[in-house]
């Protein structure tokens, strides 16, 4: 295919955090071009969008319906490839489900869906259409995560016997909802973000980038979850203890309530031979530790790392790359296997290293894992996805 992907938005409008987050990434490589949307709920907001961003009007539309609809009737040059979906949860099944319908592959922010059974209900429509779906589990497309996940891979940790993974933020300390935070807002109402609230929105996250960097998948939890801020209607702070498939055991946190923290997402992995540590907000760095050598400090953009870092990496040694790689990495990974994709045959998303229809599952099973182990004295909880 010697032309950019065609992208088709759904959500992101002009005041919406993530959909620009969405649309720097996918443009990142020059390799995709946002041609329609339908940006908003509210038609008109969604065309003030769409002319901000330069789209065509006729190509701006006030419902994902529509949106969809009309662009399967244009010709095939001219048609969106595929829908960016950038909503809050509950927004997410019913235009993803439609899409892959009539034909279109989807790239969709975390999470899959606002239940477990939707997420399921997803999962049978991808593998009935045989098309192509990513998730944005953004955090594992840093260098140095895939650089970590080669090491494990390779053996050099020896049998991983611990992990440790905290996603702390401090963003919802106190009632921000009330004040009209748009962001806020949402994620705390349990009728748009789903059963979850921190463990849903930020501790996915770190139970998936503990599942990647590992090789190995969270099977059973032992949750506490906590309302800490008075009034609010979902979790916004949680511990748990946690196994996993290869018999490691570990600890996860996600809290949205530790004043003065920003999104310091980090993970250490232990083995038999060594360990590694890794923390987002200084992402450019891997530390690994051996038990029989000093420790290492391995740096982003270094001629030492595995092939599959290299690839990765935009950067020189010393020029740091951020979020917005990391975002664009499952972009460039995604455009690569729509690419590649022939309609019959199905595409292994390991190949092209990015986060599938499967892992939302499993994101969704995990946050209903949690909620009923923390409601239940039985406590060690088989999460079943």
């Amino acid at each position: 295919m010697s032309r950019k992907l065609r992208m088709g938005m759904i959500g992101g409008s002009m005041d919406a955090f993530i959909g620009a987050v969405h649309r720097r990434a996918a443009a990142l490589d020059g390799e995709i071009e946002l041609v329609c949307g339908a940006f908003s709920s509210n038609p008109e907001k969604s065309k003030a969008t769409g002319k901000a961003l330069f789209i065509d009007p006729e190509r701006v539309y006030g419902s994902f319906d529509e949106m969809i609809e009309k662009e399967k009737l244009l010709p095939e040059d001219q048609r969106m490839d595929f829908v960016s979906i950038v909503t809050p949860n509950h927004v997410h099944f019913a235009p993803a489900k439609a899409a892959l319908e009539n034909g279109f592959h989807v790239i969709i922010d975390k999470p899959l869906a606002f239940s477990v059974a939707e997420a399921k209900a997803l999962q049978k429509v991808v593998d009935k259409t045989g098309l192509i779906l990513a998730l944005t589990h953004t955090y594992t497309g840093y260098p140095l995560v895939k650089e970590a996940r080669q090491m494990v891979k390779s053996g050099k940790l020896g049998k991983i016997r611990k992990v440790y993974v905290e996603y702390p933020q401090g963003w919802l300390s106190t009632f921000v909802e009330r004040s009209g935070n748009k962001q806020a807002s949402w994620r705390t109402d349990p009728s748009k973000s789903g059963a979850g609230g921190a463990i849903g929105d930020i501790g996915t996250h770190a139970a998936n980038l503990a599942e990647y960097i590992t090789g190995s998948n969270i099977t059973e939890i032992n949750a506490m979850l906590n309302i800490v801020v008075k009034g609010r209607k979902l979790d916004d702070d949680s511990s748990m203890l946690v196994k996993f498939e290869n018999g490691a055991s570990g600890v996860l946190l996600a809290t949205q309530v530790a004043a003065g923290e920003e999104n310091n997402l980090n993970i250490r992995v232990y083995g038999e031979k060594g360990g590694l540590e890794w923390r987002q907000e200084e992402p450019n760095t891997l530390v690994a530790k051996w038990l029989d050598k000093p420790k290492e400090i391995i740096r982003t953009g270094s001629g030492y790392l595995s092939d599959v870092a290299k690839l990765n990496t935009r950067t020189p040694s010393g020029h740091p790359e951020g979020y917005l790689e990391a975002f664009a990495n499952i972009y460039l990974a995604f455009a690569r296997a729509v690419r590649a994709y022939k309609p019959g045959k199905r595409i292994d998303p390991e190949k092209f290293d990015f986060p599938d229809v499967a892992d939302g599952v499993r994101g969704m099973a995990f946050v209903d894992a949690v909620i009923k182990s923390s409601n239940s004295n039985k406590k060690w909880t088989q999460i079943k996805g």
